[in-house]
């Protein structure tokens, strides 16, 4: 599949004036530099899903490192675990971007998803103002009414053996009669100085960009290149008691005590165990 442009359709771009489309032009010419991460920015005004079209161009090596791939609407986007993720056209950012991080052993690879949470929480808070908390392993959290809601997610795919494709969703000007889910939120709600969503995207991708280059160059090494330490301060998880649950069914209970060097979540269980948790579904069961 090849996205159009979202600059080139005449369907309805301007159906709903307190979400205008994205201006690909200009985030092209704001992002894409020579010697920079991103190649490409191309915005369609609805597909599928972005990662699955951007791990297809991948694996059929038609597209190169930095492509960043965003659709104004999604009508089968995915998290984890394969749930669906829907939201009006326009109301949020849904992307995704191609990674080949050469030069970093592919055991490293598993950080990618928690430098991508680091990358856009940073972003938001600073360029919406909204404090923006992680919720292992992928979850962006914000405040809404002195409740915690999640207002993005992270989805890290293989693309053949040497590419990872991030996907990233984020809820920007969701209104609460919108909310898909209890327990959804966005940065409106959440009181965002800013909800345009073309400045929103250029401060996340720059963000990504620097953390991505400095885990890089530092060999993938989480606790070299700060990330570890940083994802550790961010996350909401860490301190509380929580239950894990595992793929196969089981689940396991403990307090979060530290997120690993392989960027595994430990949880220290009433036996007196330490088990790290390299996959799975994390309840909060008591607030830190």
């Amino acid at each position: 599949m090849t996205p159009r442009d979202a600059s080139d359709a005449n369907d309805n771009r301007w159906s709903d004036l307190d979400r205008p489309p994205l201006n690909g032009t200009a985030l092209r010419r704001a992002l894409v530099r020579e010697g920079g991460l991103w190649g490409d920015v191309r915005v369609t005004p609805r597909t599928g899903s972005t990662n699955s079209d951007l791990v297809a161009l991948a694996t059929d090596e038609k597209a190169d490192e930095g492509v960043v791939l965003v659709a104004e609407e999604q009508n089968a986007g995915r998290g984890r675990l394969d749930r669906q993720w829907t939201a009006p056209a326009r109301s949020g950012l849904f992307f995704s971007v191609l990674l080949r991080p050469t030069g970093v052993p592919v055991e490293r690879w598993g950080w990618v998803p928690l430098l991508t949470g680091v990358a856009v929480a940073t972003a938001l808070s600073k360029v919406a103002g909204v404090d923006t908390a992680l919720k292992w392993p992928n979850d962006l959290l914000v405040t809404v009414g002195g409740e915690e809601r999640k207002t993005g997610g992270i989805l890290a795919e293989r693309a053949g053996n040497d590419a990872v494709v991030v996907g990233i969703g984020i809820n920007v000007t969701l209104r609460e009669d919108e909310l898909p889910v209890p327990g959804a939120g966005s940065l409106a709600l959440a009181g965002a100085t800013t909800t345009d969503r073309d400045t929103v995207l250029r401060a996340v991708l720059r963000s990504l960009e620097q953390w991505y280059e400095k885990w890089r160059a530092a060999g993938g090494d989480a606790a070299a290149s700060g990330l570890q330490e940083t994802y550790a301060a961010g996350c909401a998880t860490l301190g509380r008691v929580v239950r894990a649950e595992l793929p196969g069914g089981t689940s396991i209970t403990g307090e979060a005590v530290a997120v690993d060097g392989d960027g595994r979540l430990v949880l220290a269980t009433e036996e007196g165990v330490q088990q790290p948790v390299g996959a799975g579904d994390i309840v909060h069961l008591r607030p830190a």
